[in-house]
């Protein structure tokens, strides 16, 4: 086959592709909120979601993020979006459970941050909402499962929530529309690597 005939093939090729793909971007016209769930081990969850806000605010939009379990408050990605217009933050974790070993504790820091996100999840005027390891909060059983979906379920027909972190339930996952799991593959911490600025905080 000489270069001519490879490129008329090629071009035939693209151009069948390309009518695929358009016709089921036309078949995609519904407009709602969408919650996304990004889970798994690999790492990447949380500035994966964090990537969501940085394209919701270059479109003006309201944001509203929510940390669980994380206390640190010296981050790349707080020290950044807590200072852009239409950006709340809330770090509301006081550490991983095996930093606080006081599971009462735990449950009542739980309640204080999920008050905060249920009011986010109840006011339109949150376009975006990131849930950051909520997760954990279910698999802990440091909040009822059914409150948070169902809150979750009856927010704002066109609010977005992220909620990341490991072990997603299956609940969780049905409810949501997007679910990516992270696969760990290889991490620098296990060769005596510790968290790096501008890539792991």
């Amino acid at each position: 086959m000489n270069e001519h005939e490879q490129e008329a093939r090629h071009k035939a090729r693209m151009a069948r592709k390309k009518a695929l793909i358009d016709a089921a971007i036309a078949r995609a016209d519904q407009e709602k909120g969408l919650l996304v769930v990004l889970t798994g081990n690999g790492k990447g969850k949380s500035s994966s979601a964090f990537g969501m806000v940085a394209r919701a605010l270059g479109h003006g939009m309201k944001v509203g993020v929510c940390q669980f379990i994380k206390s640190r408050t010296d981050t790349g990605e707080e020290a950044f979006f807590s200072r852009q217009p239409g950006c709340e933050w809330h770090v509301l974790g006081e550490g991983f459970t095996w930093d606080t070993q006081d599971r009462a504790r735990d449950i009542a820091a739980a309640e204080r941050g999920w008050a905060i996100a249920e009011r986010m999840l109840s006011d339109p005027s949150y376009q975006l909402v990131v849930l950051d390891e909520l997760t954990y909060l279910l698999s802990y059983h440091y909040l009822d499962s059914d409150r948070v979906l169902d809150t979750l379920a009856h927010r704002p027909e066109m609010q977005h929530v992220v909620v990341t972190g490991r072990g997603a339930s299956e609940a969780l996952i049905e409810l949501a529309d997007t679910v990516t799991e992270m696969r760990d593959v290889k991490h620098a911490y296990r060769a005596g690597i510790k968290a790096q600025a501008g890539i792991d905080l």
